[in-house]
């Protein structure tokens, strides 16, 4: 797994993506066959897709669209108390390794978990997989719309190992259920109140 080109095409579709292009390809190349293979088609979309068509379905697919959301512990609790608690542990464990955490992005923001990967890659291995399920609740989704970003999840979840049997129960009650939708305000704890995923 190569966590910091997953998290560099998850990112919002900029002139500077689009050039990087042909370097994602170089660097898409080195990944396991299975890995590789899930990313052709995404890579193939960034060329052929004009930019503004890329922005449009990006904010469409990640901004307007809950099940896509990017903000993992989001898909488990919501917005309740649970949530704020499970961010500050996130950051704490960021911090602990060497790695705080730095700009706006929450600690629980997919491309901020990759890019803790990239530079902890025992730690980050370990903190992607607490997520399997939520993980393969997005690539899912991503699917379903007939997103490019679903290779993305594709190449992830193939470099992580299979869901465990409670990950897999919790997908399906995720799935049926949605997150959960009590709003509690988090700032007693330190966190920010985040803006509803999807809002």
């Amino acid at each position: 797994m190569n966590p910091k080109l997953l998290s560099v095409l998850l990112a919002y579709p900029d002139d500077a993506l689009l050039e990087e292009v042909p370097e994602l390809r170089a660097a898409a190349a080195t990944l396991p066959r299975g890995e590789r293979r899930a990313l052709e088609p995404v890579l193939d979309a960034l060329e052929a897709t004009p930019l503004s068509e890329l922005r449009r379905g990006y904010v469409e697919t990640f901004d307007f669209d809950r099940r896509c959301g990017l903000h993992l512990t989001y898909h488990v609790h919501g917005d309740r108390r649970q949530r704020g608690l499970e961010l500050v542990r996130l950051k704490r464990r960021y911090a602990e390794a060497g790695v705080p955490l730095e700009g706006s992005e929450l600690p629980d923001y997919l491309p901020v978990m990759l890019e803790f990967a990239a530079l902890r890659p025992a730690e980050g291995h370990e903190v992607l997989t607490a997520f399997r399920g939520v993980l393969e609740l997005i690539r899912a989704a991503l699917h379903d719309r007939g997103s490019l970003h679903a290779g993305v999840l594709d190449a992830l979840c193939a470099a992580l190992p299979q869901p465990t049997a409670a990950q897999v129960r919790e997908m399906q009650r995720l799935a049926e259920e949605g997150p959960p939708a009590e709003l509690v305000g988090l700032d007693p704890l330190g966190v920010q109140a985040p803006a509803e995923v999807g809002a």
